[in-house]
């Protein structure tokens, strides 16, 4: 049986026998243990805005780009929860660093190791015999970049999914602290963001690490490996915030760590999939429409710089002439998704006072319409820009640059919603059903990585059923936003994000 907590009521017990009243967690706390969430999302920041176009210089055709992302979230599907379930059954007695706290920081540790690997995939992909003519396809570098890019993503999920947690943990599922602790969350993931997308958008780190520049790695590439080195330095800092300046919680979730006897020790899988048979109606809409909203975000990451590239400054990392319009394009591109960090952040500052005044369910609905409505007017930019002539420099005009810079820069608002109001609603719902905050977080991310695969194995195929470009996939993804937009607002109205608190008479 679990440990009782002390009686701290009154009595007949002696003044010095009772145990005070367990202190809260003071807010900085909060926002150290958060500051991890920057050095994962500034190396999350290059992957998003490099990646794409990296592997196509690699020779993997655009209609097969998306595949390679298929990694990821095939392996955040058990990783995130495994780690999550493992982390909820560790105590203080087999832990002394607490039961997050070590896998965050092996969490960072296997990102350092995977960037390194993605970066220098091109030179390692040399070693095992590649071809390093212009439009070749490097095999070798290839697989090197898959295993990385999978451990990448292994990274990522094992450390995000406990770092959530152990906010959760530290807040002690108070609903307003929760709300507060995830939104310094998103404020560090908009801080690493903007980090990220500026370092992406400028094309001279080579200078700074000139030894990146190789016979198989040129320029666009040495910058990728520079950035990347660049990721593992603010990595390594702000995990060491995270871990070595905050403690766990004690005083919360001490008896849901205790071990099960060996009679009651579950298989993880059954443990994660029966915990559905528990799920009341409004855990159900969080998870639908936490997996409308990210079939959007997913369509949109995949393809927003390569959506730059190509249809905004008619580039292509295929053909050599028009290599450098590409990365132009991609370094613009990269450029607006900085401008979308900063709005991520400003909305992250003002998210608590949203939720207060609209209801969460009614915020997150309000932004997945105006996720839709950009989507929509990335289409309608992409018609505009075909059916215009560039002129002899075959630079595009500058209102559709300014255009295609508004609507990335207005879609830091609702990005900011993506990235707080679902967990702070899965953390309170999930915890009332008497599961781990661990588990909590593995489930939602069941419904961000089932679209995603769902995303990486139709979005390229669907691409080139109509032709290639990125506009069908734009289609599909202001489709899904507009209806995860009126499940949330019809479904989750002025949702409350926390248990109900119990009165006491007087």
């Amino acid at each position: 049986m679990p440990p009782r907590r002390p009686n701290t009521g009154g009595g007949g017990g002696t003044s010095s026998s009772a145990a005070p009243a367990p202190r809260k967690v003071p807010l900085r706390s909060l926002l150290r243990a958060a500051s991890v969430a920057c050095g994962v999302q500034f190396g999350w920041a290059l992957q998003l805005s490099l990646l794409t176009p990296y592997v196509q210089e690699l020779g993997i055709p655009h209609a097969f780009a998306s595949l390679v992302w298929l990694c990821g979230p095939l392996s955040g599907l058990l990783v995130q929860p495994l780690v999550g379930h493992l982390s909820d059954r560790i105590t203080p007695a087999n832990s002394p660093l607490g039961r997050r706290r070590p896998f965050i920081a092996a969490g960072a540790a296997s990102i350092a190791f995977a960037v390194l690997t993605v970066g220098f995939s091109a030179d390692l992909g040399r070693l095992f015999g590649d071809n390093v003519v212009p439009g070749s396809t490097r095999i070798g570098a290839i697989i090197v970049y898959l295993v990385g890019f999978w451990l990448l993503d292994v990274g990522n999920n094992a450390t995000q999914g406990p770092c959530r947690a152990f906010l959760a943990d530290l807040t002690e599922n108070d609903p307003r602290r929760t709300r507060i602790a995830n939104a310094y969350f998103s404020l560090f993931m908009a801080l690493g963001n903007i980090l990220g997308y500026a370092t992406g958008a400028y094309n001279g780190w080579y200078k700074i690490f000139p030894f990146t520049i190789t016979g198989s790695c040129g320029v666009s590439c040495a910058n990728l490996n520079s950035a990347f080195l660049l990721d593992i330095i603010i990595l390594a800092i702000t995990t060491y915030i995270s871990v070595a300046t905050v403690q766990d919680n004690p005083t919360f979730g001490s008896d849901e760590a205790a071990p099960p006897s060996s009679h009651e020790e579950e298989a993880f899988l059954f443990e994660l999939f029966g915990s559905f048979k528990y799920f009341t109606m409004p855990v159900w809409m969080v998870l639908i429409v936490t997996s409308l909203t990210w079939v959007g975000w997913f369509l949109f990451i995949l393809f927003d710089t390569d959506w730059m590239g190509r249809e905004i400054y008619r580039g292509s990392p295929e053909i050599v002439a028009d290599t450098q319009k590409y990365h132009d394009g991609v370094r613009m591109g990269s450029f607006g998704l900085m401008l979308n960090s900063v709005v991520l952040g400003i909305t992250s500052i003002g998210m608590e006072k949203l939720c207060r005044k609209w209801g969460a369910g009614l915020v997150w609905g309000v932004s997945n319409i105006i996720m839709a409505l950009c989507f929509v007017a990335m289409l309608i930019i992409t018609y505009v820009a075909q059916n215009l002539d560039y002129g002899p420099s075959g630079a595009p005009p500058t209102g559709i640059v300014a255009a295609s810079l508004i609507v990335f820069t207005i879609l830091g608002a609702p990005l900011s919603i993506t990235y707080s109001i679902p967990y702070a609603m899965a953390a309170s719902r999930v915890e009332n059903l008497g599961l781990g905050q661990g588990l909590a977080m593995g489930i939602l991310n069941l419904s961000i990585v089932i679209p995603q695969i769902i995303v990486s194995l139709g979005s390229g195929p669907w691409d080139q059923l109509f032709g290639g470009g990125n506009a069908p996939s734009f289609w599909v993804a202001a489709a899904a936003s507009f209806v995860g937009g009126l499940v949330a607002i019809l479904g989750l109205p002025r949702a409350r994000l926390g248990p109900k608190k119990k009165t006491t008479q007087r």
